[in-house]
């Protein structure tokens, strides 16, 4: 413990070698070192090291904590700087994204996430939309001429004044859509209802399909049953068409069809076939900027596929358990092959096979962004691998094409929802 001289004296000691300039320091430490009542204080600053050392270490002491302020106050600066760069950012991000919109990242499935049909399609770029709604007209307008020549075979005054509305309702909406185009064409502001205004459209068009369908049902008689083709015309999570049949147990598969799709990016899914346990038992996809894929079991394989330029285009896969084994056609011709895609695993039965989404769960799920757009025809699936022949007379629309053994296309054994609809099957007039 030391006196209250001996403390007096270490005071007055740190007060002459800090002098007038210690009050920079802030909060400040000394240390203090005994001294007896009778020794000479000069004398023992020397055994210590000299009253010149220490002024020198606390000087130099002083000099740090400066530098050390200046940092901290340089880095208190920038952090505040980037704080404010950042709350521009995210009170950017949310005008941009919307009240309530979340951001999901990317992925091939976000199980458990909700499904917003409409959200999903406010996120496309404008002008994507905008193309997407003009092909469907264009499509609309087509189905429409096809139902005039029908009509005019068929003479009926009801047909005729209901067509005539509907193609009313089609030149109205086009001219929405022009007046659209034109705007973004121009470099103007795009009105912050927009979405709301495109939502308006495409319930529209989605009410034009489901009455042209009305009209289309006379025809059926018209027509084999196996001469038709589904048409998706928007990036929905309603719109889809379901095959009556399950799957049985397969060890092999072949499954064929026509595709025809102009969407970007991805084209969707085709089919997918889920069963209990397992959403993705057997799937067809291409979503996003990633090539064509077959799942089975959730073991996956890309496909050497490409289909999206608007043309019609065959495609068959064959598949056997043992290795895993695989091979891939477009319009005729083998373009890739391997194994390794989930070996002795057989494809399981009772399932749920769908034509145009991709199952997150047993018969539903839907996922807007994974949705087909396009049309699909001549959906069929053996329980083992055809031969290259089998499959070229398949693509050249021969007389002598196999139907399936397990699935075969029959308007009879397909039931449509949401607005997908059905119509002549065009390609292999055009191939013939």
């Amino acid at each position: 413990m030391l006196t209250g001289r001996a403390t007096r004296t270490c005071a007055l000691l740190a007060l002459c070698l800090l002098g007038a300039g210690a009050q920079d320091f802030g909060p400040t430490r000394f240390i203090c070192t005994s001294v007896p009542v009778d020794a000479d204080m000069c004398a023992a600053s020397v055994a210590a090291g000299g009253a010149e050392e220490l002024r020198s270490n606390v000087l130099q002491l002083r000099e740090t904590v400066l530098q050390q302020k200046e940092t901290i106050l340089s880095q208190k600066e920038t952090i505040r700087e980037l704080t404010t760069k950042l709350g521009r950012c995210e009170s950017q991000s949310t005008l941009d994204a919307g009240p309530g919109e979340a951001r999901a990242g990317g992925g091939r499935k976000q199980l458990g996430s909700s499904k917003n049909t409409m959200g999903d399609l406010s996120r496309t770029p404008a002008a994507e939309t905008l193309s997407q709604l003009g092909q469907t007209l264009q499509s609309l307008k087509t189905r429409l001429e096809n139902l005039e020549q029908y009509s005019r075979l068929n003479s009926s005054s009801q047909t005729n004044s209901l067509k005539d509305l509907l193609q009313s309702k089609i030149d109205d909406l086009e001219r929405q859509v022009l007046s659209r185009v034109n705007t973004l064409e121009e470099g103007k502001v795009v009105p912050k209802n927009d979405t709301e205004e495109r939502i308006k459209i495409e319930s529209a068009l989605t009410s034009l399909h489901q009455r042209i369908s009305e009209l289309e049902k006379g025809q059926k008689d018209n027509r084999p049953g196996d001469k038709f083709q589904l048409t998706f015309p928007l990036r929905t999570n309603y719109m889809y068409a379901k095959v009556r049949k399950s799957l049985p147990e397969m060890y092999a598969f072949t499954v064929c069809m026509w595709l025809k799709s102009s969407a970007a990016p991805g084209v969707g899914t085709p089919f997918s076939y889920a069963v209990p346990g397992q959403a993705n038992e057997l799937v067809l996809i291409e979503w996003g900027n990633n090539p064509m894929e077959i799942l089975i079991n959730d073991k996956v394989a890309k496909l050497p596929f490409v289909i999206n330029d608007g043309k019609w285009h065959h495609i068959c896969v064959t598949w056997t358990t043992r290795d895993g084994v695989w091979e891939a056609y477009q319009d005729g011709t083998q373009g890739g092959n391997g194994e390794n895609l989930a070996p002795y695993h057989p494809i399981k039965p009772q399932g749920v096979l769908v034509l145009g989404q991709e199952q997150d769960t047993l018969g539903g799920g839907f996922d807007a962004t994974q949705a087909f757009v396009g049309e699909l025809a001549h959906f069929n699936i053996w329980d083992r691998k055809l031969t290259p022949g089998e499959v070229y007379n398949l693509a050249t629309c021969s007389a002598k094409a196999l139907s399936g053994n397990v699935i075969a296309w029959a308007e009879s054994q397909i039931e449509i929802y949401g607005g997908a609809t059905k119509w002549t099957f065009e390609a292999c007039r055009q191939i013939n």
